[in-house]
């Protein structure tokens, strides 16, 4: 096969041969030397390109030279593929135009300028997207705009949005999602409680008191009522939490903590207090509508709903509140505690308390963890000449009796100060801070009453 002969220079004879046949005037882009690659031969065929203006965008001739000769070949504007743009510091050394079905536009050397000033000059104007990649300044000016305005949309944009979708969220749905949510953790996360029924009907008597004192719905919640009810549950060690619609669940290891350390009903108020505040505010209802605008918001966007009506209950499960809902919160049990004319230092010293058990536990854990390791070493190493339960027995390390599983506590999640990058992560305000503002009865950041 012989190979393609390289692209005319403008100056030679041929391009001078083909004069009449490509006219141009003398403020005219002059016609630029190329190889036009058919698509039914191998070889390239030497033609000059010439481009010119059109009502449609630029308009592209080719002209054959040489002794083949033939046709002028017109392509409209939609007909060929406009190479990018590219940096005048750094020019490709080979051009190539892909014309579609009729081939494709080969140029080389000088004529790669010629092209772009020719197309130019017909009014062709790149993209942003093929400006940005022969300036690098404008890229990254345009990333670093985007990454700001992503920014301020999950910082600002996000709540704002969730708040305003919240509003038209029916009180039912938060009800059958609540309902669903609970059964569900029932199976799996939480048991029956073995409270004693007095116990239980003081905590209820406690929570109905603080329910008849809400006030009404936050302005942005206008008319919200739920109908607010307790339920007691064992699991998930000292905790509490709302589930939308105004259901409050309680476990046993928060009210045996409280008892434990002699802090009286007072303290499990307060924790009450602010999981009625979670409800009110409608947190759990916006975290799962900040959830859907950030996620699947971007599944709608592609057409994927196929798991948009259960993504709700999964979601609710595995939400921490975020740490300005726990703030707000705070305030609004400070505020009804205060309403109620109940103290709120005791729920101060229940959550230090509560602290305090966690990470005793975690170390517990940990130390357990460590006297494994070194158990498991010690028995497989052994005594010089040691074997089988001899061996065992002259290995095994003494066990502390505070690490018996038998006077463990139910497991617990390590405290969050524990870490610096827990500490980042953690949605919820420090404990010692919190204890500090409950203690004062009142918060920098709590609207003065």
């Amino acid at each position: 096969m012989t190979a393609a002969a390289p692209p005319p220079d403008s100056g030679s004879a041929s391009a001078q041969a083909a004069g009449p046949a490509a006219p141009a005037s003398s403020g005219a882009p002059q016609p630029v030397p190329a190889r036009w690659f058919d698509g039914r031969s191998s070889q390239g065929r030497a033609v000059l390109a010439a481009i010119a203006p059109g009502p449609r965008g630029p308009e592209l001739t080719l002209h054959p030279v040489g002794a083949e000769g033939g046709a002028t070949e017109y392509f409209a504007p939609d007909a060929v593929d406009w190479p990018e743009a590219w940096n005048p510091r750094r020019p490709p050394p080979r051009l190539a135009v892909d014309l579609g079905e009729r081939g494709s536009l080969e140029i080389a050397g000088d004529g790669i300028a010629r092209w772009h000033a020719a197309l130019q000059a017909a009014g062709h104007r790149a993209g942003i997207a093929q400006r940005m990649q022969a300036r690098w300044g404008v890229l990254a000016v345009v990333l670093l705009a985007s990454v700001l305005l992503l920014v301020l949309f999950y910082r600002y944009g996000t709540p704002w949005l969730a708040t305003q979708l919240t509003r038209a969220v029916p009180l039912g749905w938060e009800t059958a999602l609540a309902r669903e949510t609970l059964e569900r953790m029932d199976g799996d996360l939480l048991k029956p409680s073995r409270l004693a029924p007095e116990r239980q009907q003081a905590l209820r008597a406690r929570f109905d008191a603080l329910a008849r004192d809400v006030p009404t719905a936050p302005q942005r919640y206008a008319g919200y009522a739920p109908v607010l009810r307790l339920e007691f549950r064992r699991g998930l060690g000292a905790n509490a939490f709302a589930l939308p619609g105004g259901t409050v669940v309680v476990t046993d290891g928060l009210a045996e903590t409280a008892s434990r350390r002699g802090l009286g009903d007072d303290a499990v108020a307060g924790v009450l207090a602010h999981e009625i505040g979670h409800v009110v505010h409608r947190h759990t209802t916006r975290t799962v509508v900040e959830q859907g605008v950030l996620n699947i918001g971007l599944g709608l966007a592609l057409g994927d709903v196929s798991s948009l009506l259960s993504t709700g209950g999964a979601l609710v499960t595995g939400l921490a509140y975020s740490r300005a809902h726990e703030r707000e919160a705070d305030c609004y049990a400070l505020a009804l505690m205060d309403r109620a004319r109940l103290p709120t230092a005791p729920m101060a010293d229940l959550l230090l308390a509560i602290a305090q058990e966690q990470r005793k536990e975690s170390k517990e854990k940990k130390n357990g963890a460590a006297d494994s390791d070194t158990e498991k070493k010690a028995r497989k190493d052994g005594p010089a000449g040691a074997t089988g339960e001899a061996a065992d027995v002259a290995a095994a390390p003494p066990r502390d009796a505070g690490s018996s599983p038998a006077t463990r506590q139910e497991p617990a999640r390590e405290e969050s100060g524990d870490s610096a990058w827990m500490g980042l992560l953690a949605t919820h305000p420090g404990t010692e801070q919190r204890a500090a503002e409950l203690r004062a009865g009142h918060a920098p950041h709590c609207a003065r009453p």
